[in-house]
């Protein structure tokens, strides 16, 4: 056929080479380049793992052609003379090879900076490859370009190392090497085995980065299609106009589809006939976290190469860590595939009806749902923790719902999440089994959450404005007109302080902020609220309904008394406005500790004053035993001290910045210490004397605390707490008020 299109493919090597010497030209019709650095850092990303980054179609040029169609270099490239193509589609992937491989001077578009690209190499021969692709816009990123040492040092392989000669990667790699044989030679000398094994792993990924630098540049094929010089123009304007009508970007599912063909399982019409069970939650990509759900059930990781596994009968070779390998088949036939199909949309199923229901996760809409990306991995887990022993489940649901608000109120999953979504089943399912083996975003989470900005929370979708929404409708937030249950439809966040009043007001705290913010029924809105200021409806609302009853309901949203009373200050300036926001801070904060953290949740107010209470009497018992003891842990009884030592390994473990001096202290280790070892310590009898003033009646003694810890246990594992050991428990909290503020029973 005449002017028939010729397939062919061209190396990276090669194509860089082209791309420097500006072979390539855009014509005017091309829309402009509109990669941010993020997509070229993924194309970055997609290249060195070897992943197909799709057909270029190109078109042999000449002068007259060049002309006509006002073609242009390459962004941040320049007319050379030596030009030999039009791109026609694969403007935006060469454009950023062009800028991530070459390095020209300018920025991005619609960017004042210039943006480099790096690969960590630890995180890339660790295989973490979401961390290990990075770019830089800041005089940090310049002076890195510029300094090998600081690039060997910190991991950083520029990618613009690729972009000259092939020397270049070698001299680079094997500078990378001395420089870490050099540190391993310093470490042993020193005797620091810890830093000498470190150093030593580092300068043996070497020669493995450098052969894969070596295969990428000149293994890594890019297909292209050319088009004959002498196509007439308006035919090849044709064949443009339609790719980029018809085109679809090709995802992990499509992939997968199209393999299952021959297979004969039909994808999409498994698709199709699930999608409306999982419609609530407004995203392109559930098809895929189907897949992932799979995958994460079937073999603890679910990045694109994973989902390849899937395929009936396709083998995969694991590593063990000495080395050896054996091959293993996930899913053996197609209707095995069709099944874990089936669970995974099982499971996303359940875990979607939890997350919207008010007295679970409190995700109402799908609007204020944290985080989207987190499904796959929140699914598999509530799926691996059904299928545990039944008297394991409660247990570990506990712990599910633990990660879950620790992974909202720390934005884990705001970014590359493929990864995070493998390490955080593999870190729950462990826990599953072992207290002890605590995933460290827990303490993470524990530790830092009293840090969060939520005056700077002002924009809902993000995962902390979400997670507040969602903790205000799980505290049972109650309508203001009616003082019931709302409609969990037909809420919204609106503002208690409102936004026309803030506008010219110079606040502190922006008057959109979530502190300002709480669920609202459009009836509330328009009846009750509109648009004036609390010291306006409040007193309607008191006259109507009662001082009590109003005053309760706001309590139902994280509206304390004192902020209540704040509201109706009149006249209402800027300073009350952020008292106001200050006092529902410190209130929002104690709700995430006592309801989240505390896991408090599930518990009837008075179950969740009952366990306030008993968890005082133990941080002052801890203060009166560090107190006695004379802050010697040394005093400790044995059994306490090495139970104590162990949880505090533990945790050091978990999350290294615990602070070491704090807890090699008597005060600091009595953290540590449960309800139960307490107890111990008390009664011991080499410390008795110690203790005589405070506890004379040791038989009461021994009673109040088996009545508090029968009460303690009941709540903090979930069982029915039956009204005689509610009694008691109380009676028991009387009596340990009573001798810890009075010293004597």
């Amino acid at each position: 056929m005449k002017h028939a299109q010729k397939p062919d493919h061209v190396s990276l090597a090669t194509l860089i080479n082209r791309l420097r010497e500006g072979r390539y030209l855009i014509p005017d019709f091309q829309r402009e380049f509109e990669w941010e650095s993020k997509d070229i850092r993924e194309l970055m990303r997609s290249i060195f793992l070897d992943y197909h980054i799709g057909s270029l179609l190109l078109w042999k040029g000449k002068t007259d052609n060049f002309k006509a169609l006002a073609c242009e270099a390459i962004y941040g490239a320049e007319v050379t003379g030596e030009e030999t193509h039009i791109v026609l589609d694969g403007q935006q992937r060469l454009t950023a090879m062009h800028y991530a491989f070459l390095t020209p001077e300018g920025p991005l578009p619609g960017r004042k900076n210039r943006f480099l690209f790096f690969v960590r190499v630890n995180e890339f021969m660790n295989e973490a490859y979401d961390k290990a692709f990075e770019y830089t816009w800041t005089r940090w990123g310049e002076k890195l370009l510029a300094n090998e040492t600081d690039q060997f040092e910190s991991h950083m392989f520029p990618l613009a190392v690729v972009g000259r000669k092939r020397s270049a990667t070698w001299k680079w790699v094997q500078g990378y090497e001395r420089h870490w044989r050099s540190k391993e030679a310093k470490a042993r000398e020193s005797g620091d085995d810890a830093r000498e094994a470190l150093a030593k792993q580092h300068a043996g990924h070497a020669d493995a980065f450098g052969d894969h630098l070596e295969g990428i540049r000149h293994d890594y094929q890019v297909v292209y299609i050319e088009l004959d010089q002498d196509l007439a123009i308006d035919k090849v304007c044709d064949i443009f106009t339609q790719i980029n009508s018809r085109g679809v970007r090709l995802d992990a599912f499509d992939l997968i589809n199209a393999l299952l063909k021959p297979k004969d399982i039909q994808l999409k019409h498994l698709w199709r006939q699930a999608k409306s069970r999982l419609d609530f939650v407004d995203t392109g990509r559930m098809n895929v976290y189907i897949l992932q759900v799979m995958s994460i059930l079937r073999q603890a990781y679910c990045s694109p190469k994973y989902l390849y596994y899937l395929l009936p009968d396709q083998r995969k070779q694991v590593r063990h860590p000495d080395g050896s390998r054996h091959t293993e088949v996930l899913v053996p036939d197609g209707d095995t595939f069709k099944r874990l199909w089936h669970e995974a949309v099982d499971a996303l199923e359940h875990t979607i009806s939890l997350l919207r229901d008010p007295r679970e996760f409190g995700a109402i809409a799908s609007r204020y749902l944290p985080y989207v990306s987190i499904l796959p991995a929140l699914s598999a887990a509530h799926r691996a923790a059904a299928k545990l022993p039944a008297t394991r489940r409660l247990d570990a649901h506990r712990k599910v719902r633990l990660w879950y608000w620790a992974s909202v109120f720390t934005n884990r999953y705001s970014g590359a999440v493929e990864s995070t979504s493998a390490r955080d089943f593999q870190d729950l399912e462990r826990w599953f089994e072992s207290d002890l083996a605590e995933p460290g975003l827990i303490g993470e989470f524990r530790e830092r959450f009293r840090g969060l900005d939520l005056r700077r929370e002002t924009r809902r979708g993000t995962s902390v404005y979400n997670g507040i929404f969602n903790l205000i409708v799980l505290a049972g937030a109650r309508d203001w007109v009616t003082g019931m249950s709302p409609q969990h439809d037909d809420l919204d966040d609106h503002y208690i302080v409102p936004k026309n009043w803030g506008k010219n007001k110079s606040l502190s705290t922006s008057i959109h902020s979530i502190l300002n913010r709480t669920s609202l029924s459009t009836a509330a809105i328009r009846n009750g609220i509109k648009n004036r200021l609390p010291n306006e409806y409040l007193p309607e609302l008191i006259d109507a309904n009662g001082e009590v009853r109003v005053r309760a309901t706001l309590e139902s949203h994280l509206i304390s008394p004192a902020a209540f009373d704040m509201l109706l200050r009149n006249p209402f300036t800027p300073d009350d406005y952020e008292a106001f926001i200050a006092e529902r801070l410190r209130t929002m904060l104690t709700a995430i500790e006592d309801l989240l953290i505390k896991e408090r949740l599930d518990l009837s107010p008075r179950l969740r004053e009952l366990d306030g209470d008993v968890e005082t009497i133990e941080l002052k018992l801890r203060d009166r035993i560090a107190r006695a003891l004379e802050g010697d842990p040394a005093l400790l009884p044995s059994h306490v001290r090495a139970k104590i030592h162990l949880r505090i390994r533990a945790a050091s473990k978990k999350n290294p910045a615990l602070d070491g001096e704090r807890y090699a202290t008597l005060a600091g280790k009595l953290e540590y210490a449960d309800l139960r070892e307490l107890e111990d310590i008390v009664k011991n009898k080499a410390l008795r004397l110690r203790f005589d003033g405070l506890f004379p009646n040791w038989e009461a003694l021994v009673k109040h605390f088996d009545q508090l810890a029968d009460l303690r246990n009941a709540i903090r594992h979930s069982r029915a707490v039956d009204e005689l050991t509610q009694k008691q428990g109380e009676a028991s909290i009387l009596w340990f008020k009573k001798v810890l503020q009075l010293g004597r029973a």
